[in-house]
């Protein structure tokens, strides 16, 4: 089938080309982020394959309807920027890579928290200017210590095993209960949980119900100088209540792998530029802050599942067979 790659950077050719060859796919690239000036590339094209921060909204879909397309391949598990009721209408399919690597972003989130803790970033630029004392780098034992999982998932329970490791006791919330996490902690009300924990990892999906579910009334149930890390979707957290809590102590410590408002931020090069996102720049100068771009799925094993999943549902949509990773308007 022949596709409109939008999004597209050097890595994501060298993982995609090859798949595509396998399956007989044409893909075009293009660098360009899919938004209403640049959705007539994909004009002809029956297809297109989309990124976490390309939008999929109403205007988008009808203009890629108009031009051809009926097929939509989203290489990500996020599928909160399409508006799925549109493409319904519309007569376009939609269909997602649900599980590429849990493992990656597993390992990210603790490698946050250890990082956080220790102030490994911190340590690594003092070190680099030859100063080797030790003030200001306390860290605290994982062992022993109260963690709050919020979404059990395939990402969540690889997340919590890995901290089970470390000797954490473990707290979970979930309107799905997976009774593998249920071996390695309990799972407690939400409002437990937040009063409860000394960290707080989020790994649900962003809906009407989650979004800023890390706001205002929730911090200030928490203990005060809670460790919160974020690798799942960035408006979970509302970065202006993020902010006065980091002032005033009650979050003492930060870990984003994505951010609200990281559409026309992260996956470019801006070293150039002033940033015009106030407080996305009012996050970087907390020294307890670590934000790193959207890089917690960022490993090969993640990049060749992706390509190969992507590969998958573009074939099954070209052949008509079922869609097993199909994403739908909820019932």
């Amino acid at each position: 089938m022949r596709t409109a790659v939008f999004s597209t950077h050097a890595y994501d050719r060298e993982f995609l080309e090859p798949a595509a060859q396998k399956t007989g796919h044409e893909l075009v690239f293009f660098e360009a982020r899919l938004t209403p000036q640049t959705v007539p590339l994909a004009a002809g094209f029956p297809a297109i394959c989309s990124f976490v921060n390309d939008s999929l909204s109403r205007e988008i879909l009808t203009t890629l309807a108009a031009g051809g397309t009926k097929f939509i391949a989203l290489r990500c598990a996020g599928f909160n920027q399409v508006d799925l009721a549109a493409a319904a209408e519309l007569e376009i399919r939609v269909a997602r890579v649900p599980a590429y690597s849990p493992y990656s972003v597993a390992e990210h989130t603790v490698a946050l928290m250890l990082a956080l803790n220790r102030k490994l970033h911190r340590a690594y630029t003092r070190v680099r200017d030859s100063n080797f004392a030790l003030d200001g780098l306390l860290g605290f034992d994982f062992h022993g210590r109260t963690v709050g999982v919020i979404g059990t998932g395939k990402i969540g329970l690889c997340t919590a095993k890995i901290l089970a490791g470390f000797g954490c006791e473990l707290l979970f919330y979930d309107v799905y209960q997976n009774p593998e996490a249920a071996t390695l902690g309990r799972y407690v009300p939400l409002e437990q949980l937040l009063t409860a924990s000394d960290i707080i990892t989020l790994h649900c999906p962003l809906t009407p119900d989650t979004y800023h579910l890390i706001g205002d009334a929730t911090l200030a149930k928490m203990k005060p100088g809670v460790m919160i890390v974020n690798t799942s979707r960035g408006a979970l957290v509302d970065t202006r209540a993020a902010i006065e809590a980091l002032k005033s102590g009650q979050i003492g410590y930060l870990g984003l792998d994505v951010y609200e408002e990281e559409a026309d931020l992260f996956f470019r090069d801006l070293s150039g530029v002033v940033i015009q996102d106030d407080q996305f720049s009012r996050l970087l100068t907390f020294p307890n802050v670590l934000v790193t771009a959207h890089q917690a799925f960022f490993t090969r094993n993640a990049l060749t599942e992706i390509a190969r999943v992507t590969m998958a549902n573009l074939t099954a949509a070209e052949q008509g067979e079922t869609l097993v990773n199909e994403v739908m308007v909820p019932r």
